[in-house]
C-alpha cells in the first residue's frame, strides 16, 4: 500500500473510531486515536456551550497537536503505515460552528501557527451517514454528556467538513455514504470499504456508497 498515513473522519456518531480500529488492523497499521476523556471543559460544554467553547476548543487543539507530533515520530516514517480517526483541520472546523466570531479569530491565529507543523494524510477518509442514523448510534453508544446533541448541530458539523474538502480538492478524499452499512458487524460492507482505500490513488474528492 503507498499511504503511509490515512485520517478517518465523520460526523458524531459516524462510526470513525470503530473503523480506523479495524483498518488498522486490516493493514497492519499503527493506530493513532483522539482522546477526548481527558478534556475538563467538554462535559460543561454539552451543558452551557457559550461558557465552555472556547476552552474545549483550545484543549482539543493543543492535545491533538502534541498527539501527532509525538506519535508520527521521524524515525517510523518510513517503517510504518499509520490511522489516524482525526484529521488536525478539524479543531477549525468545530470553532467555525461553536465560536463567536472574536472567539474564532483568535482561535485561527493560533491554529495557522500550529498547522504548518504538522504532518499531512496521504488519504482522508470521510464517512457520511444521514442524520437520523447519527443520532440513533450517538443514543446507542450512549455517552451521557452527548445525549443532547441535537440534529442541526450536526448538520452544521457536516456543512463545514464538505465545505473543507472542497477547498482542498488537491487532496485525496473519499467520501463513504454509510447511512445504510454496518462495516462492523457486515464484512462485506468493510471488505469493499477496504478494497477502496488500497486502489484508490486519484486526487479529488470521490464518492461511494456502500
Amino acid at each position: 500500500m503507498d499511504y503511509r498515513i490515512i485520517t478517518v473522519e465523520g460526523n458524531i456518531g459516524s462510526g470513525k473510531t470503530s473503523f480506523s480500529k479495524q483498518l488498522a488492523a486490516e493493514l497492519n497499521a499503527k493506530l493513532i486515536l483522539e482522546t477526548f476523556a481527558d478534556n475538563p471543559f467538554l462535559q460543561k460544554f454539552f451543558v452551557k456551550q457559550q461558557d465552555y467553547a472556547l476552552g474545549m476548543e483550545m484543549f482539543f487543539m493543543a492535545e491533538r497537536y502534541e498527539q501527532l507530533n509525538e506519535d508520527l515520530s521521524e524515525q517510523d516514517m518510513f517503517l510504518q503505515h499509520y490511522v489516524i480517526d482525526y484529521l488536525f483541520n478539524k479543531s477549525l472546523l468545530y470553532a467555525k460552528v461553536n465560536l463567536d466570531e472574536t472567539e474564532f479569530n483568535l482561535f485561527q491565529k493560533i491554529f495557522n501557527i500550529l498547522n504548518p507543523k504538522t504532518r499531512k494524510s496521504d488519504i482522508v477518509i470521510y464517512l457520511h451517514s444521514d442524520l437520523d442514523r447519527l443520532v440513533s448510534n450517538i443514543v446507542k453508544r450512549g455517552r451521557e454528556f452527548e445525549q443532547t446533541v441535537q440534529k442541526d448541530y450536526l448538520k452544521k458539523i457536516e456543512t463545514v467538513y464538505l465545505e473543507h474538502f472542497r477547498q482542498n480538492v488537491d487532496q485525496k478524499t473519499l467520501i463513504f455514504d454509510v447511512s445504510d452499512a454496518d462495516f462492523v458487524a457486515n464484512a462485506t460492507d468493510f471488505n469493499k470499504m477496504v478494497s477502496i482505500v488500497t486502489e484508490h490513488h486519484k486526487v479529488g474528492i470521490h464518492k461511494f456508497k456502500i
